[in-house]
């Protein structure tokens, strides 16, 4: 059975919501951070500690130069800046290697302990998160309807993804053989042995097959072309410990938006789907505070009593195939 569209006028495109979004429960403030966020706060934390006078001298080396091998910032650019401003400038200037700048003007300021408290915050925000994302959206079928709204669920994952530090590898519009190479090729990716957790998702039409869960590839016809399929079951066959050993032991999320059978998955034409438009709210304002369990968990408390559907249309998302061990947290990126 194929996704069946649902048209409200609630739904929205959390994406670009949650890019500035801050979430202010519990009386906390936390955004979902990147690597770079992380180098910005660890120096702005460091600046705020400076007195008014050290302030000005470390500025001072910024223009008048920190050493040999390091291109100075413009005078310009740097008077009247405050703090905050002058982490800016060095953002813009030196991107990923603004904190190592920032540790060396420390220590030509005689500022040592502050240096070594800045490599420690660095060394936190840049182990934050290692790992690939495989992200496969088909949209437009030859013979089945189009997935209108499908666009934005693609939009929305690859920002999420990306918010929480995975590499991206994006497909779109796959036949089912297409989609068996996408995910072999995936597992055998070297990215994975310095990895810490690896995300599959997969969105498409689905059926139930065989007795198994099929992905429709976008040339599928029962008739004409009833083998343009790829079973689920298949993704756990590329990723395992056989076939892609760098991830043994490694968190393993997969992630399909697709119908099962008699069993529908909603989608908005306008906004995309239900399932994926809440795990972007959940993951984006809770990832800080949960392990992904209970992220699910509340993902399917939330689905179950959407007001927007009856008995007879409930939305559950179904979690299969759990071998995780430890508590798994998307940000920090940790273990527990």
């Amino acid at each position: 059975m194929r996704e069946e569209p649902v048209k409200t006028k609630n739904a929205n495109r959390l994406r670009d919501e949650r890019r500035n979004q801050k979430d202010t429960r519990n009386g906390g403030e936390q955004t979902v951070l990147t690597e770079m966020d992380g180098i910005k706060n660890a120096i702005s934390d460091v600046l705020e500690q400076l007195l008014n006078a050290e302030f000005k001298k470390f500025v001072w080396h910024l223009w008048n130069g920190v050493g040999a091998d390091i291109e100075r910032i413009p005078r310009a650019a740097l008077e009247n800046a405050d703090r905050q401003d002058v982490v800016d400038r060095m953002v813009q200037k030196y991107t990923t290697n603004a904190g190592t700048v920032a540790v060396q003007v420390l220590l030509n300021i005689n500022q040592n302990d502050l240096a070594k408290q800045l490599e420690v915050k660095l060394q936190k925000a840049s182990s934050q998160r290692k790992g690939s994302a495989l992200l496969i959206t088909n949209i437009r079928f030859d013979k089945s309807s189009q997935r209108s709204g499908a666009e934005i669920d693609e939009e929305n994952m690859e920002w999420l993804l990306g918010a929480l530090g995975y590499s991206v590898e994006k497909h779109t519009n796959l036949s089912g053989e297409e989609i068996n190479t996408a995910v072999s090729n995936f597992s055998k990716r070297y990215e994975h042995q310095c990895s810490d957790s690896t995300f599959v998702v997969i969105m498409s039409h689905g059926q139930r097959i065989q007795n198994k869960d099929a992905i429709l590839g976008v040339h599928y016809d029962p008739n004409e072309h009833p083998d343009d399929i790829f079973f689920v079951e298949d993704i756990f066959s590329h990723l395992n410990s056989v076939s892609c050993p760098a991830l043994i032991d490694k968190p393993k999320v997969i992630l399909i938006q697709a119908c099962r059978g008699d069993v529908c998955a909603f989608r908005d034409p306008t906004n995309g789907s239900f399932f994926i438009n809440y795990i972007v709210d959940m993951f984006s304002t809770s990832a800080h505070k949960y392990d992904i369990m209970e992220l699910f968990r509340k993902i399917a408390s939330r689905m179950q009593n959407d007001p927007r559907f009856s008995q007879s249309k409930k939305l559950l998302p179904c979690i299969e195939r759990t071998t995780l061990v430890k508590k798994f947290y998307l940000f920090p990126g940790l273990m527990k």
